[in-house]
């Protein structure tokens, strides 16, 4: 099937980046007089009005909703199953795609002409926004419909690095043969999707895009919105593709504080790290975290300079190494038997080599060394779906 992109404006520093929600004059035209689906959430924003409410203000005839991890309105938890229901504010059936289903089925596309897709994303494998997206993109197929992709930059985008999932590891958080942080804006990811065949039987869905305008991979981009619950603020979600790897170790990573992902620490650190917080039930972000009211003692990353990780262009192995190094309970720290929680290492980073390399004090460059040739085959492969310099 074909690709039909609107072309990205020109970029530069001098013009401000538009999102594609941004751009109505570009697709309203487009919508009128059909029966619009939108999956959306929280981000999926025209200026500071959510996506639907202002379409359907402006006439569009939207039928559904269909709502992905946290709920349409973002109000649930993460790995929590969200309910269908009807939309307070606008009226509108929203069927979770996050809770006895994870695909569009034949009946809810029933009264539908257009997809329309449009969630904000942080350019990380185990962000399963990019899941949902392929699983949208099939049920198009299998439907005969057409995906309206509205893009928005990828706030790590500068960032394509980390281990090329082993298949071997496949799971919820990672589908995928791309690496830790794939340095993809959504609309890209859907054209590498569709090019390498990893929709289901191998089908293509047929795309429309609108892209960013005036955006470049390497432009700092702060988000409007939170994209989810526990990636409440910009420094948690510049720091999320080098602390998300916490999530498969015995250390608590920020769940059950407001700060998640940029504190780390467990009760063992007693002695050794003097900066210290306390995990606590909090409803919508984590209701029971690991260490639930227990002094953690450990790293406080809320005023790292993320500007290091953009001049080094990686994702930073240090923490994780040090906070091994230093632990007095080594054998525990990657034992997922212990937290219910937590994903085991090899599934979070997608590699069966990581656990013994931290174990066994291999030093960072052959870690490195240890992606290849798999990472850069990646990056050539990946220049082929760009639609930013």
């Amino acid at each position: 099937m074909s690709v039909l992109k609107v072309q990205a404006q020109g970029s530069g520093e001098n013009h401000p980046i538009i999102t594609a929600a941004d751009q109505t004059e570009k697709y309203l035209p487009y919508l009128k007089g059909k029966k619009v689906a939108i999956m959306a959430n929280p981000t999926s924003i025209i200026g500071e009005k959510h996506l639907v409410d202002s379409l359907q203000s402006l006439g569009v005839d939207i039928v559904k909703v269909f709502g992905p991890e946290h709920g349409f309105r973002g109000n649930v938890g993460a790995g929590v199953h969200v309910k269908d229901e009807i939309d307070s504010e606008t009226g509108i059936p929203i069927v979770s795609l996050y809770g006895a289903k994870r695909k569009p089925s034949k009946e809810d596309l029933a009264n539908v002409d257009l997809l329309i897709y449009d969630l904000q994303d942080v350019g990380c494998r185990f962000y399963t926004n990019i899941n949902a997206l392929v699983r949208l993109m099939e049920a198009c197929h299998e439907n005969n419909l057409e995906l309206l992709i509205l893009d928005r930059p990828n706030p790590n985008g500068y960032l394509i690095d980390g281990p090329v999932l082993d298949m071997k590891y496949k799971s919820g958080i990672g589908m995928f043969p791309i690496p830790m942080s794939h340095g993809l804006t959504v609309a890209e990811f859907a054209l590498m999707a569709n090019g390498e065949g990893w929709l289901k039987d191998k089908v293509q869905c047929q795309l429309k895009i609108i892209p960013v305008a005036n955006y470049t991979h390497d432009m700092p981009y702060t988000l409007p919105v939170s994209p989810s619950p526990n990636l409440n603020t910009q420094q948690s979600i510049l720091l999320y593709p080098s602390t998300c790897m916490f999530e498969g170790t015995y250390i608590n990573h920020g769940r059950g504080t407001y700060s998640p992902f940029t504190v780390f620490g467990s009760p063992a650190y007693k002695g050794i790290y003097t900066f210290s917080f306390t995990p606590k039930s909090i409803k919508g972000m984590s209701q029971s975290p690991l260490f639930m009211d227990q002094i953690c003692y450990g790293l406080d990353l809320r005023d790292y300079d993320t500007d290091l990780l953009r001049k080094t262009g990686q994702i930073n192995l240090k923490w994780i190494m040090e906070l091994y190094k230093n632990s007095p309970e080594k054998e525990k720290f990657f034992d997922g038997s212990l937290s219910k929680q937590m994903n085991n290492i090899e599934i979070q980073v997608g590699s069966g080599l990581f656990r013994q390399q931290i174990i066994d004090g291999v030093p960072e460059s052959e870690i490195r060394a240890s992606w290849e040739p798999g990472l850069s085959n990646y990056k050539l492969m990946r220049k082929k779906y760009t639609l930013y310099p």
